[in-house]
C-alpha cells in the first residue's frame, strides 16, 4: 500500500470550495430521421441537466458537447431498460418543435453550425455563408452549409418509439434542440439520410473511427432521457463502445 499524504487543513477547504463552484450544468432542414412538437398527456417535466461545458462547447477530443467517458457509457448503458421497439402510432415530426431560436436571429440549426465548423462567417440573418466542415459519419470535409445536416444522434422517431410518445410538448422540443447533451451534430446530408431513422443495430457510420463517438453519444443521450433499447441495439452499442481506446 502506498505512502498516505497528509494535506493541511487550509489547503483542504480551498480546494473543497473550488471543486463546489465548478459545478454547474433555418427550420426544418435536416434529414428525414432528424427533429418537430406538441402539447400532451403526461406532466411537464424539465430537460435533463446539462452534461458538458459552458455553453455547449465539446470537450477535447470529441466533437460532440457532453460526452461521458468510455466506462461511464458502459455503466449508462447497462442500465438502460430493455424493451421491443414501440409503436410508431401517432408519431409526427411536428410533435418535436424544431428549430428553437437561441438569440441573435440564429435558432438551433444555425447554433450547432457555429459549433461544429471552423472560421465559420454569418449574414445579418445568422445564417452561415462560409466555413469548414468535416463530417464524422463518413470523414467528409464540407465548405457549403447548405450541403449539411443537424442530425439528430437519437432519431426523432427513434425517440418516440423508444419512450418519447409519453412526454409532454416542452420535453420533446428540449430533446429535439438539445445543445447540451450530444444529441445534436452537422454532418453531410448523405451520411444523414442513410441513417434515417435507424438504431446503431441497424445502421452504423461508415467511417468506422466514429463509432467510439457515436456510440458513446447515443448511450449518453438514451440515459439522460431514460429511453428504451433493445437487445440488438444493446449489442451494436456494445461493439461500438469496444472500439474505444479506453
Amino acid at each position: 500500500m502506498g505512502r498516505q499524504i497528509r494535506v493541511p487543513g487550509v489547503l483542504l477547504a480551498a480546494l473543497l470550495l473550488a471543486a463546489g463552484a465548478g459545478c454547474s450544468g433555418p427550420a426544418g432542414r435536416d434529414a428525414p430521421g432528424g427533429g418537430d412538437a406538441k402539447p400532451e398527456a403526461s406532466g411537464s417535466r424539465a430537460a435533463p441537466p446539462a452534461g458538458g461545458p459552458a455553453g455547449g462547447a465539446p470537450a477535447g477530443g470529441d466533437v460532440l458537447p457532453g460526452m461521458v467517458t468510455t466506462a461511464v457509457a458502459r455503466t449508462q448503458l447497462a442500465a438502460l431498460k430493455v424493451a421491443p421497439v414501440g409503436t410508431m402510432a401517432g408519431y409526427s415530426r411536428a410533435r418535436f418543435t424544431h428549430w428553437a431560436e437561441q438569440g441573435d436571429k440564429c435558432d438551433t440549426r444555425e447554433t450547432v453550425l457555429e459549433r461544429d465548423g471552423s472560421e465559420v462567417k454569418r449574414d445579418g440573418e445568422c445564417r452561415a455563408v462560409s466555413g469548414t466542415w468535416k463530417s464524422l459519419y463518413d470523414g467528409v470535409v464540407v465548405t457549403d452549409a447548405g450541403k449539411l445536416d443537424i442530425d439528430h444522434i437519437v432519431p426523432l422517431a427513434e425517440g418516440w418509439r423508444s419512450g418519447a410518445s409519453g412526454w409532454d410538448a416542452a420535453r420533446r422540443k428540449a430533446f429535439a434542440n438539445d445543445l447540451t447533451h450530444p444529441q445534436l451534430l452537422a454532418v453531410t446530408a448523405a451520411s444523414n439520410r442513410s441513417k434515417g431513422d435507424q438504431s446503431p443495430d441497424l445502421w452504423q457510420p461508415p467511417d468506422r473511427s466514429s463509432w467510439c463517438q457515436y456510440g458513446r453519444a447515443w448511450t449518453t443521450v438514451k440515459s439522460a432521457y431514460e429511453l428504451t433499447v433493445t437487445e440488438p441495439e444493446k449489442k451494436m452499442l456494445t461493439t461500438m463502445l469496444d472500439t474505444c481506446a479506453s
